[in-house]
């Protein structure tokens, strides 16, 4: 069983349909106890960094979270999912995250002639060894809607790059976490892909 978190924010049915497209079981939820029982776990999100926090903190899914990470199951998240994982966001003021991950969220600063929010299709580089990237090409393109990204302090923890106007990061792994800017749900064939590689970590 795939949990998908329900907290409030997100996208949650193309998630959803995603991972049924694939034919894997899943619940969309927002009891902790039932995603702490599942097999894998997914944090989606869109919106504001501060109301998410608090959101899942209301919920009690921020213990939740930690406890699928205790217990070394393998967790994905999504877009703002991925942002939450680090230590803080320069959203809206500085706003404290799930610190999974080390590291800050900043806003895209980009030369002229880029726009914020960055949206639509990018080419994304995978480091190699990345196991959420497994048997997909260098350079292939996912779909993107973000005006953050995320600035790792260990180095060790990216498995993927981008660049729009400057280069960044757009996914990271460390042990079963995994994390992506883009929206793999959104991303056609090589999208599925990069699920169905999560869901047979």
């Amino acid at each position: 069983m795939i949990a998908i978190i329900d907290y409030g924010m997100g996208n949650l049915a193309s998630v959803n349909n995603a991972f049924l497209k694939l034919g894997y079981e899943t619940c969309t939820t927002s009891d902790p106890e039932e995603v702490v029982n599942a097999d894998r776990v997914v944090l989606p999100g869109v919106g504001a960094f501060a109301d998410a926090v608090m959101n899942l903190c209301d919920r009690g899914l921020d213990k939740a979270v930690y406890e699928v990470i205790k217990r070394n199951k393998p967790l994905l998240g999504i877009c703002l999912g991925l942002q939450l994982l680090f230590s803080e966001s320069e959203e809206n003021g500085t706003n404290r995250g799930l610190d999974v991950f080390k590291g800050r969220v900043v806003k895209f600063r980009p030369p002229p002639g880029f726009k914020v929010p960055h949206m639509g299709w990018n080419e994304v580089r995978p480091v190699p060894g990345a196991r959420l990237f497994a048997n997909i090409p260098h350079g292939g393109y996912f779909y993107f809607v973000h005006s953050y990204y995320v600035l790792p302090e260990d180095s060790s923890s990216i498995a993927a790059r981008s660049d729009y106007g400057l280069d960044f990061v757009c996914a990271v792994e460390n042990g079963n976490i995994f994390a992506t800017q883009f929206h793999p749900e959104k991303s056609g064939e090589l999208g599925l892909k990069i699920l169905s590689n999560f869901a047979r970590i």
